[in-house]
This record gives C-alpha cells, sequence and structure tokens, in this order.
C-alpha cells in the first residue's frame, strides 16, 4: 500500500479560545491517487485500443499515403482503399461480432478515425460516418432483422450514408421538407437531399422524412432505404477539401418503399437525428485532431531537415514558441475528444462536451494546419508536399455534423440551467 502523507491542519483564527491549546488535527492523502481502480488518464487505453491504433497508423501509412494525391486529384475514393477498410473491420467497429463486427468500444472508433485522418481526412470521414452515425442509429433502433441485414451488409462491404440535409434545411435541419406518404403497406418518399456524405459510393441510406407534416418536426421519421428501390444520385459537389469523399445531392422521385424501411418509431426521426448527430460530433473532433497532428508532424519532420543561416528552422527560438503553443493545444482539443468518448461509452451526459470538442478541435485544426503551412514556406504552399491538402481540408471541420455557432448556441444553452 501507498505511504501516507500526514498533513497538519492550519492555526485557527485567534477568535478561538486563547487558553485551549487544540492538538494538530491530521488527514491522510495516498500518495498515489492514480493507484485507485478506475482513475487513468485520458491516454490510458485498453489493450485492444492501442493494438487497434497501432494496426491503423499502419494501415494508413502502407495502403493508404501512396494514394492520397490521386485521389484527391480526380476527387475519388480508390476503390482499393475502400476495400482495405472493410477488410480491416474498420467499417463496422462497435458492430457485435455475430453482425460481422469489431465488437469494439466507442473508443476504438474515435481512435480509428483519428488516426486515419493523420494521413488523408477524407477517407477518416468515411469511416467516421459509416461508424458514429449509420451504424449507431440501426444498432440502436433496429428491429433484429433489420441489424441482422443491415449492420452484417454494412459491416462487410457496403457503405451507408446519412440523409438529413436539404437545400432549405441546414442548420435547420429540421425544416426538412421531404415527404413520405403512407400508401396501404407502403411509403411514397419524394423529394431531395444534399451535401450527403459517402452518397456515390453508399448502397444504404438513411433517410429522414416527414410521414406526417401536419405534426411538424414531430413528423419526421428515419428510413433505410436501398439504393436500388430507385434512390438518384444526382450532382456530385465539386469541394475544397476532403475531395475523396464524395459528397452529393440526392432525388427520390416518389419512389415506393416499404412499410418495414421504418427505422424505430414513426415520428422519432427527429429524436434519433440528434442522438447521433452529438455521438458523431465527437468523430468529427477525432478527425480534426488527426488532421492538426498529421499536419504538424508533416511540418516538423521537415523543419528538422533544413537549414537556414546555418541552423536548423527547428532550432530558431520564434518558431520554437509557435511549435509549442500548437502542440499544447492540440493535446488539448485531444483531451476534450477522449473525455467526450469516455463520457458516451460511460452513459454519463457528453451532449455538452461533445461540442466543445468539436467546436475547439476544428479550431485547433485550422490553427495547426495554417502555421504549418508557414512552418516550412514556400514548399508548403505547393501541391506536391501534404500540408496544402491539410490546409484545404480543416475548414470544413466548423461546418458539418453542425456548425461552430451551433455548438456555441449548443454550449451556452447547456450552461444556463447551471446559473440562470
Amino acid at each position: 500500500m501507498a505511504s501516507a502523507i500526514r498533513f497538519a491542519a492550519p492555526k485557527i483564527a485567534s477568535a478561538l479560545r486563547p487558553a485551549t491549546r487544540l492538538a494538530p488535527a491530521t488527514r491522510a492523502f495516498s500518495q498515489s491517487a492514480a493507484a485507485r481502480e478506475g482513475l487513468n488518464s485520458l491516454n490510458t487505453f485498453t489493450e485492444e485500443e492501442q493494438m487497434l491504433r497501432e494496426a491503423v497508423a499502419n494501415f494508413a501509412k502502407n495502403t493508404i499515403k501512396p494514394k492520397v494525391f490521386e485521389m484527391d486529384e480526380k476527387e475519388l475514393l480508390d476503390k482499393s482503399v475502400l476495400k482495405g477498410l472493410f477488410d480491416q473491420g474498420l467499417m463496422g467497429i462497435e458492430t457485435p461480432t455475430e453482425l460481422g463486427g469489431a465488437g469494439a468500444s466507442f473508443t476504438s472508433a474515435i481512435v480509428v478515425i483519428e488516426e486515419l485522418a493523420k494521413v488523408d481526412p477524407s477517407v477518416s470521414v468515411i469511416c467516421d460516418v459509416q461508424n458514429t452515425l449509420v451504424n449507431t442509429i440501426i444498432k440502436k433502433y433496429g428491429t433484429q432483422a433489420q441489424k441482422e441485414k443491415y449492420l452484417t451488409a454494412l459491416a462487410e462491404g457496403k457503405v451507408g450514408c446519412f440523409c438529413l440535409s436539404e437545400a432549405g434545411s441546414g442548420s435547420d435541419a429540421f425544416a426538412l421538407e421531404t415527404t413520405a406518404k403512407k400508401d396501404g403497406s407502403k411509403y411514397i418518399l419524394s423529394g431531395s437531399k444534399m451535401w450527403i456524405t459517402n452518397s456515390y459510393e453508399a448502397e444504404i441510406f438513411l433517410v429522414f422524412a416527414n410521414a406526417d407534416p401536419s405534426k411538424g418536426y414531430k413528423g419526421i421519421t428515419c428510413f433505410i432505404v436501398e439504393k436500388d428501390m430507385g434512390v438518384k444520385v444526382a450532382k456530385k459537389e465539386i469541394k475544397l477539401g476532403i475531395k475523396a469523399s464524395s459528397t452529393c445531392v440526392l432525388n427520390f422521385d416518389d419512389i415506393e418503399i416499404p412499410a418495414d424501411a421504418v427505422l424505430g418509431e414513426v415520428g422519432k426521426g427527429y429524436k434519433y437525428a440528434i442522438e447521433a448527430l452529438n455521438e458523431g460530433r465527437i468523430g468529427i473532433a477525432a478527425q480534426m485532431i488527426g488532421l492538426a497532428q498529421g499536419a504538424f508532424d508533416e511540418a516538423q519532420q521537415y523543419m528538422y531537415q533544413r537549414k537556414q543561416f546555418g541552423s536548423l528552422i527547428g532550432d530558431f527560438q520564434g518558431m520554437q514558441f509557435q511549435v509549442a503553443q500548437v502542440a499544447t493545444e492540440i493535446e488539448a482539443a485531444r483531451l476534450l475528444t477522449y473525455n467526450a468518448a469516455r463520457l458516451k461509452e460511460e452513459g454519463k451526459p457528453f451532449v455538452m462536451e461533445a461540442a466543445m470538442a468539436k467546436l475547439y478541435s476544428s479550431q485547433v485544426a485550422e490553427k495547426a494546419a495554417s502555421k504549418a503551412v508557414e512552418w516550412v514556406g514556400g514548399v508548403g504552399f505547393t501541391r506536391e508536399f501534404p500540408l496544402e491538402k491539410f490546409y484545404r481540408d480543416c475548414k470544413i471541420g466548423a461546418i458539418y455534423e453542425g456548425t461552430s455557432n451551433i455548438q456555441l448556441q449548443t454550449i451556452a444553452k447547456m450552461l444556463k440551467p447551471k446559473y440562470a
């Protein structure tokens, strides 16, 4: 057992009776609080999580990195990379093993997203959406038949996407106009979606549509729609960054879907979307800290190879101060993210912490990517060096799965009851 340290209590004020001498009180403190069960640092991982991190880092370095430039130029995900994600078990991380998944923890998914983003944030978000949004909702609210059919398919070879946003409903997500009208034993799905990640490769679509517009957002329902039911992938967006990750417009032209395509309860889609996005924000935070670390690492390697005025760039004090500041901010963002992930796993409230993690991680990613370009100079501005891509990729972190203003609004809303 750890030995105890004894502290004398401070002297009591003279208001106490002067004639009375008090024996010094003592308090016992353990020298090793960390030794107490359950109290670990946020950088403590299970053996499984650590092994997964190392395996994904190797996969990203050996399989993804050689294809990053080409995928970015073509604005298209390489099929071998997508196959690799499935072969490595990275598209069904929390899916139970009996359904073909890895049966791993939520934190495992966060670790995977982070490691992939260090090499290519485009590939990272493909994995993120599949795991933290699509699989999560089906696993939580699907019937046993839906789980067996779709979670298995999503773990073994099919891409899914989360279809919420529309032209008139971005941050105001529940102003959506896509409808699903009941017609006997089927629904007629009509409308369109925009900004849908993974939609070019997807075969399974979680579509949020209003089954009863008279009830407002309480009519919103989630449907599992298969591509061959009539989903039309329309315009593929040409984007600033994360170009290998597809973002498309989807059209549903009065397509018929069976009644058993309803996921969960009719009218509860708004609830499912909010819950999933709260978890998904931790995934985006992980993507952003991975991006920040990837840019930082690339710049540091260069700075300790190139010399100016007879010294390595990294040895100049002015550079060292900037590097130290960014490193500190990346670590702070990482700890916010890991904390939110652990809170979610433990079944504790995490919505505010998830918003904080996403907000701050996106800010740090922008700063780290921008500084990294500056630190290496002219070569950082060229397409042949990876830093300009990190710089382009980082901006999306402040936009998707809830803009930075939405995160600020969420944080402020959750703080208010403590003081109002």
